[in-house]
């Protein structure tokens, strides 16, 4: 049996529904294609879920400075960790909700349940059917990384896919892979009372590579719980539990929380059928700006891709694919300015250009510590650095990273001023109300003043 549609999209992530809400514009004759649980990663295992559980660690830990504070019975505090899951899972389930509104309002003809595999690169089959399709769009998502060394140990490793569905939490947890969502939840069950060690072969967290910025954040989080840096971790099975040794330092724990990324989900999809080029992971070749891949009427979107796996990402990326696919066209949308934020205490979030991409001898950087940052030292979170990147000949602003209290609100200041094309001296022209974490980004930029070589706006900017 076979059926002819203008648009075909495999997948019902993120990446899939932006993706639909444009094909939607054109035409009704269009199939979305799911074979796995309904709901995007970002709601059920990802960046959702996470938050509820760091904003519960992050209350307790409050608890730590409430001494200073004059506030007693800090002590009394306790922990019901079986409700805090459940509390995680429930809100989880509401921001699952809220993905499902759009698949449950589709019929039989537009969702397809099953898996989808080319048969050629206009054709795909599920569930023995065929849809002939004008265009398709890949949007299958990834699937958490576990090397084959590790799958004798598949039953001591929780992977970032499972571990929202504990109804308890173990004693003792290594946390292998520190890139967000591994720092986040290992400092989250840190402040939970649970005994983590986290471990990473990179000697950076979070995919920093400013050494100033990670040296702080690893100095702080570190304070909490231990982190192995520049080490592959190795697995053994003892009789009091999993041993996880890296170098010469090693740990017994109860489980393993294995966060070093993910892979994209193409393992029923037959690409070899679809004549694509692909690169050297396997992954198809596209267009950024066009999402699409080479000449051909296939588009692939979000986090599949591997070019930038975050939410907004895979919404723009969607959004460009269901659009161009509909109309089998090839319209190039300019990328927004590029933004990631990791939720740990401190917020570590990087935006636009970053240092290794720099020139270093073209730059000034305009820095800071928290030290005395006056509402940071209120809040009692002045451990901190905000470093920005300027061209030196003009006062572009190019990139930031940070390790700091409130970087997530900061880290969007910069991708908003950085993608409007501002200067140092455009940027220190808005108002900075005090007393406010943001007057730190101020401080960096008249710090910066000196060392750029143009001095046109300088006169000016003394007036203000």
């Amino acid at each position: 049996m076979s059926r002819e549609v203008d648009v075909a999209i495999i997948g019902a992530g993120s990446a899939g529904l932006f993706a639909l809400s444009q094909v939607r514009r054109k035409t009704d004759n269009y199939v979305l294609i799911e074979g796995g649980e309904l709901g995007t990663t970002c709601a059920r295992v990802g960046c959702m879920p996470s938050k509820v559980m760091i904003q519960v660690a992050d209350d307790y830990h409050r608890r730590s400075i409430f001494e200073r504070e004059g506030i007693d019975g800090a002590d009394e505090l306790g922990l019901d960790k079986p409700a805090i899951m459940e509390h995680v899972q429930d809100l989880r389930d509401v921001f699952v909700d809220k993905t499902l509104g759009v698949t449950d309002a589709l019929d039989e003809t537009h969702l397809i349940h099953g898996y989808a595999s080319f048969v050629d690169g206009r054709t795909i089959e599920v569930n023995g059917e065929h849809y002939k399709a004008r265009s398709i769009v890949i949007a299958t998502g990834t699937v958490p990384i576990i090397p084959e060394a590790w799958q004798s140990f598949k039953d001591d490793i929780i992977t970032t896919d499972e571990f929202f569905e504990l109804e308890d939490l173990p004693a003792s947890v290594a946390v292998i892979g520190l890139g967000s969502i591994g720092l986040e939840i290992g400092q989250a069950l840190s402040r939970l009372g649970i005994d983590v060690t986290g471990v990473d072969l990179l000697e950076n967290v979070a995919k920093l590579n400013d050494p100033v910025v990670n040296k702080l954040a690893v100095e702080t989080i570190s304070r909490e719980f231990p982190l192995w840096l520049g080490e592959a971790a190795q697995l053994e099975k003892t009789a009091e539990g999993i041993r996880v040794s890296s170098g010469d330092k090693a740990v017994v724990v109860d489980k393993v929380l294995a966060s070093l990324g993910r892979r994209p989900n193409f393992d029923q999809l037959g690409l070899e059928n679809a004549a694509l080029e692909l690169d050297k992971n396997g992954v198809p070749q596209f267009n950024p700006e066009t999402m699409q891949c080479g000449s051909t009427s296939i588009y692939i979107a979000g986090d599949v891709n591997m070019d930038r796996p975050l939410l907004h990402e895979a919404g723009h990326e969607g959004r460009v694919a269901g659009y161009n696919a509909v109309r089998q066209s090839g319209v190039a949308f300019r990328r927004k300015t590029g933004l990631a934020i990791t939720f740990c205490d401190p917020n570590v979030a990087t935006v636009g250009t970053q240092l290794g991409q720099l020139d270093e001898s073209k730059i000034a950087i305009a820095e800071m510590q928290f030290g005395p940052v006056g509402r940071a030292l209120i809040i009692g979170k002045n451990r901190g650095v905000l470093r920005v990147y300027v061209n030196k000949s003009d006062g572009m602003v190019l990139g930031a990273a940070m390790a700091c209290v409130k970087g997530e609100h900061l880290a969007h200041l910069l991708a908003w001023s950085i993608q409007q094309g501002m200067t140092v001296f455009d940027m220190l022209k808005m108002p900075f109300y005090h007393p406010v974490i943001e007057e730190a980004l101020q401080g960096a930029l008249y710090g910066v003043l000196s060392e750029l070589d143009t001095k046109q706006e300088l006169v000016e900017l003394e007036m203000l």
